[in-house]
Formats: structure tokens, C-alpha cells, sequence
């Protein structure tokens, strides 16, 4: 009987070697595809001792004993903090929860819905288009978005409001600085703004492009005339538009482009990627007289866990639609810092970081002790604000109770992620601020 050799082959060495090899480099391309298709979340900050950067450790564990505290209090499921210096983490922690139903740690690298901070990022990228000679924010918004060539406002009277046009075109500086009368619909003609199905700044839910909902916003009679007040709202929504417009790109393309890719923003996203799911913040809501924390509902709208996950993934809202980390924000933060620079790439111009980081408010009334730059509110005078912090700094914050500032004068940036709305009686944030500041020692 001859033997059957034909499985001989397999176990040539040879041959063994040959096929190791090639499982290697199967192993490496798939590697490197994922890479390309799903990249890795920012580095780590390298770390710095406190006292290299100015800070007492000692006196920073009262931050620590603080957050934990309003844990074990239910004030907080958990969040993020991210103090970093010269892009150095100075205090980098993650407390409590992200889900206080699973008993899962909150994790440094874990996502939260960060709302309005997304501001910033789309006020950026307006900037961008005028160094590139495509717009200049002086210009009216009508230029582009031939809707607004003529708008009208809702004057109060005394048997209600009465609808007149607007006393001068809105520009693109008006809407950065929210004086383009656009506020989130809840002024004199609230109801017009509320049959109109736009109210309120969550748009995750929208079926419809964002460019739509722009349209229709135009339509409608503003709470105040271009240029005279500050009205918070649905301005930066109104940039969204534009930059697609400008651009010929979506608007989550061309951050992701131009600004989040350059900056290594890999977990900054307006819908999550499904791979990510189990890195999204759980989002809790503190009720009734004794503030008892409690699971928002689910999806929910503004308050809720919302639609980032599953949900249309149609509508990129530039005013708050961002999810992001406390990494990525950070590096946002540190190019800002830097006048418009991080790691050899450059976004911004030192000019236009100054022009973003200064007051264009002048005599309209704002916040006590700060202005209002192109994108941040600005520190103007310490003593009239009333909290610990330097002369030009500037900052913002989210609905969901997160925060965040850039202090040039310490060369220190500050985030602060949590996911709680509504975040009724809650100081946290002021806590943060003032617990990270009397630990400085120069």
C-alpha cells in the first residue's frame, strides 16, 4: 500500500515558516486598515508633577476628596478632569460612574455629550475660511445664505409683540458674538418659533439636513435687532450652514478635516461610531427638593440620553451637537493656548486667536466682569466676576454641566466633563474652579 503523502506538505518547515509569515502580515494589514478606518483615541498627555507646574499636590487632594464627596452624596454619577499645563496633564482623573445602573467605572477615556463646547470648534472654523480669503466675518450672513438678506424682529407691546424688520442686515461677526438677535426661540414670538417645531438647542433628533432648519430659522421674526444685544441661541447653528456652504462640505467633514484629524480628535464625533457605544457617559438629572439623581430618559431629548447613538445621524448642530473626551477637548484647547499651534500643525493664526480671545461686546450688557470674544466669554476684570481665575482668560461650558477655560496668564487649560441636566442647585463647577486655583502655589 502506498502512504498517502499528501499532507506532508503541511508539515514542512518550510512551508510552516512561509505561512507564519504570511499570518503576520495579514495581522499587520488588518492592523493598519483599522488604523485608517477607525482611529486609535489621542494619546495620553505625558504627566507633570504638580509642583513642576505651580501646584501643591497636597492641596490638590482637596479637589479629590471634593469630587469623590459629591459622589458618595449622589450630587454627581462622575465625570472627568483634566488640568494640563505646556500640554502636560497636571491633575487628570476620572470619579465615580459612568453608569450608576451597571456598576461601571467612570473611565479617562470614556465620551460625553459636550453640547455647547462645540460652539468653539465651529467659531474656529469660521476663522479658518476667512485666513483663507473665502469669507470675512464682517460681511453679511446674507451673502451666503440669501435667506437672511432681510430679516424681521418681534418688538414687545403691550397687547404683545408686533413683527418689524430688522434695522440692519446680520453679519457673520453678530452671529459669532450672538448679537444677531437669534436667540433659542423663547423670545416675544415664542409660539411662532415653537409651531415651527425650533425651539431649544438639541437637534439630534432632526431628520433633516442642517442647512433646512437654517432656512426656516430665517423665516422667522428674531428676539432682537442685529448688533444691539446679546441673545443666546442658534447662531453658531447658523455658522454650521454657512461653513458647509462655503466649503461645498458637510459640515462634520470638513471639522473632521480641517480641524479634528489635524488635531488628533479621534473621539470627537457628532453621532457615535457603534464601536464606541460602551464609552458613552450614561447622562442623570437631580429632581425635586432633595436633588435625587436620577437616570434621564431614554432617548429623551435635551434632557436625556439623546439620539448620538441611535437616531437619524442627519442633522450636525454647530451650536451643541459634539460628543468628544476630555483629551481631545484638551487639545483643542492646547492649540488655542499655543496661538493656533499643536504638534507642528497649525490651525489658526496668533492674529485670530487674539481676535477670537477679545471683547466684541463693547457697552452691550453682558456678565458681570467679562466680554464676549468670537466664541468665549472673556475675562475682563476680576474683581467684578468675582471668581479665582486671571485677566484674559476665556472658556465656556455645556448643557450637560461640563465646563472648560484657557488661562494664558498661568498657561494652565481646564476640563471638567460631567453628564447631569438638569443640574438644579448643583456649584460643582465653581468648586472645581475655585479648589483647582487655591492650590497653585505661584
Amino acid at each position: 500500500m502506498i502512504p498517502n503523502r499528501s499532507l506532508a506538505p503541511l508539515h514542512h518547515p518550510e512551508i510552516s515558516a512561509m505561512q507564519s509569515a504570511k499570518s503576520v502580515l495579514q495581522a499587520f494589514l488588518i492592523l493598519v486598515l483599522t488604523a485608517l478606518f477607525h482611529p486609535l483615541p489621542a494619546q495620553e498627555l505625558p504627566a507633570a508633577s504638580p509642583e513642576s507646574a505651580g501646584f501643591s499636590s497636597e492641596r490638590l487632594d482637596r479637589l479629590t476628596t471634593t469630587l469623590d464627596q459629591y459622589v458618595d452624596q449622589q450630587r454627581l454619577a462622575g465625570g472627568v478632569l483634566l488640568v494640563a499645563g505646556e500640554g502636560k496633564s497636571i491633575y487628570y482623573r476620572a470619579f465615580g460612574m459612568r453608569d450608576l445602573q451597571s456598576g461601571e467605572a467612570m473611565s479617562k477615556s470614556d465620551i460625553f455629550r459636550i453640547a455647547s463646547q462645540t460652539k468653539a470648534i465651529v467659531s474656529t472654523a469660521v476663522l479658518m475660511l476667512q485666513e483663507e480669503g473665502k469669507l470675512l466675518i464682517s460681511e453679511p450672513v446674507g451673502n451666503y445664505l440669501p435667506e437672511f438678506l432681510e430679516t424681521s424682529v418681534a418688538e414687545e407691546t403691550e397687547e404683545g409683540y408686533t413683527v418689524v424688520p430688522a434695522r440692519q442686515p446680520i453679519t457673520i461677526r453678530h452671529v459669532l458674538t450672538h448679537t444677531s438677535g437669534i436667540d433659542y426661540g423663547y423670545g416675544p414670538a415664542a409660539e411662532e418659533w415653537k409651531q415651527a417645531g425650533i425651539q431649544g438647542w438639541y437637534f439630534a433628533h432632526r431628520d433633516e439636513p442642517i442647512r433646512e432648519t437654517v432656512r426656516r430659522i430665517a423665516s422667522l421674526p428674531m428676539a432682537a435687532h442685529p448688533g444691539e444685544a446679546y441673545a443666546y441661541g442658534y447662531s453658531i447653528d447658523v455658522l454650521g450652514a454657512l461653513i458647509e456652504e462655503v466649503s461645498g462640505q458637510p459640515l462634520d467633514q470638513f471639522l473632521r478635516d480641517r480641524i479634528l484629524e489635524p488635531l488628533q480628535m479621534n473621539d470627537t464625533h457628532f453621532y457615535l461610531p457603534e464601536e464606541k457605544r460602551d464609552r458613552l457617559a450614561v447622562v442623570y438629572s437631580v429632581h425635586g427638593q432633595e436633588r435625587q439623581l436620577k437616570r434621564a430618559p431614554d432617548p429623551g431629548m435635551g434632557v436625556g440620553q439623546g439620539h448620538y447613538v441611535d437616531g437619524p445621524r442627519t442633522s450636525f448642530s454647530g451650536g451643541a451637537g459634539l460628543l468628544s473626551t476630555a483629551t481631545d477637548y484638551t487639545r483643542f484647547l492646547q492649540m488655542m493656548l499655543n496661538k493656533g499651534t499643536l504638534d507642528g500643525v497649525r490651525i489658526l493664526s496668533p492674529t485670530s486667536v487674539q481676535l477670537m480671545t477679545t471683547d466684541h461686546l463693547g457697552e452691550i450688557p453682558f456678565r458681570r466682569g467679562e466680554g464676549f470674544g468670537l466664541g468665549f466669554y472673556t475675562v475682563q476684570h476680576i474683581g467684578e466676576r468675582g471668581l479665582p481665575g486671571a485677566t484674559g482668560e476665556f472658556g465656556w461650558s455645556g448643557a450637560y454641566h461640563s465646563t472648560y477655560w484657557v488661562d494664558p496668564t498661568h498657561r494652565i487649560t481646564v476640563v471638567f466633563l460631567t453628564q447631569l441636566i438638569p443640574a438644579t442647585g448643583s456649584d460643582i463647577r465653581e468648586k472645581v474652579r475655585a479648589l483647582i486655583y487655591q492650590a497653585m502655589t505661584r
